[in-house]
């Protein structure tokens, strides 16, 4: 899982703008059906989080998209701003989700909004999320035609889009890699992580107890000032630790 997200966001890791890294991202999964993307560096607002707040704050770096897919035009309004279910998600700080996880397609109620989001080619979308100092927020929404993607697909995509924002972060602050100070067994725990292996397993291939593997995790995500293990892989990837 690892090895095929680090190709997935191998060009935008080495990418020398924020644009240019995005449209690398972009490129790189094309193959699999990636229809749209939008990308951005901005500060949380500070006054209560609305669908108008959150466009308002601005700081899109990228948007790969159809013409006819803008502001001001009905289907673009309406899963901006009439009906976004995303809002749910950001209040709870996640790193990464489907579009469908807070918008099912089974349901009824979210008809209307897949068939404004297919104006723009998506059958479903992944989001990445990074959050850094200062309120800072690096995302990441990438369409793709097919509304059924496979988790794997799914998970190693999300994975790659973590360390697209991570790398977007770079861009609004001096990179952080300096002042990462990873132990051995932090580094090698975090890595067998990164592989999707339980504490249990880490635990079998390091010898140490489960309760050992969860503290030198628990301590390198700290480190990291991330806020899960998943965050804490990402993080360490773009900063190229792992």
């Amino acid at each position: 899982m690892l090895t095929r997200a680090l190709d997935i966001a191998g060009t935008a890791l080495t990418a020398p703008t924020p644009e240019a890294a995005s449209e690398g991202f972009f490129a790189a999964l094309s193959h699999i059906g990636a229809s749209y993307l939008q990308t951005r560096l901005y500060r949380r607002p500070l006054v209560p989080l609305t669908s108008e707040a959150h466009y308002a704050a601005g700081g899109i770096v990228q948007r790969i998209a159809p013409e006819t897919w803008r502001l001001g035009t009905p289907a673009f309004d309406y899963v901006c701003f009439e009906n976004n279910p995303l809002l749910e998600a950001i209040r709870g700080g996640l790193t990464r989700y489907r579009f469908s996880d807070f918008a099912p397609r089974h349901d009824s109620g979210f008809g209307a909004y897949w068939e404004a989001m297919s104006e723009a080619g998506i059958g479903d979308a992944v989001c990445a999320t990074s959050y850094g100092r200062h309120r800072t927020i690096a995302s990441l929404h990438l369409g793709f035609h097919n509304h059924d993607l496979a988790p794997d697909d799914a998970m190693a995509v999300q994975l790659a889009g973590l360390m697209l924002t991570e790398r977007l972060m770079t861009f609004a602050a001096p990179p952080e890699a300096d002042e990462i100070r990873l132990t051995d067994r932090e580094r090698d725990a975090l890595s067998w992580v990164a592989e999707g292996k339980s504490d249990w397993e880490i635990s079998v291939i390091l010898g140490l107890s489960e309760t050992t593997v969860r503290f030198h995790v628990d301590n390198a995500r700290r480190k990291l000032n991330a806020v899960n293990r998943t965050q804490a892989v990402a993080r360490l990837a773009a900063a190229r630790l792992l």
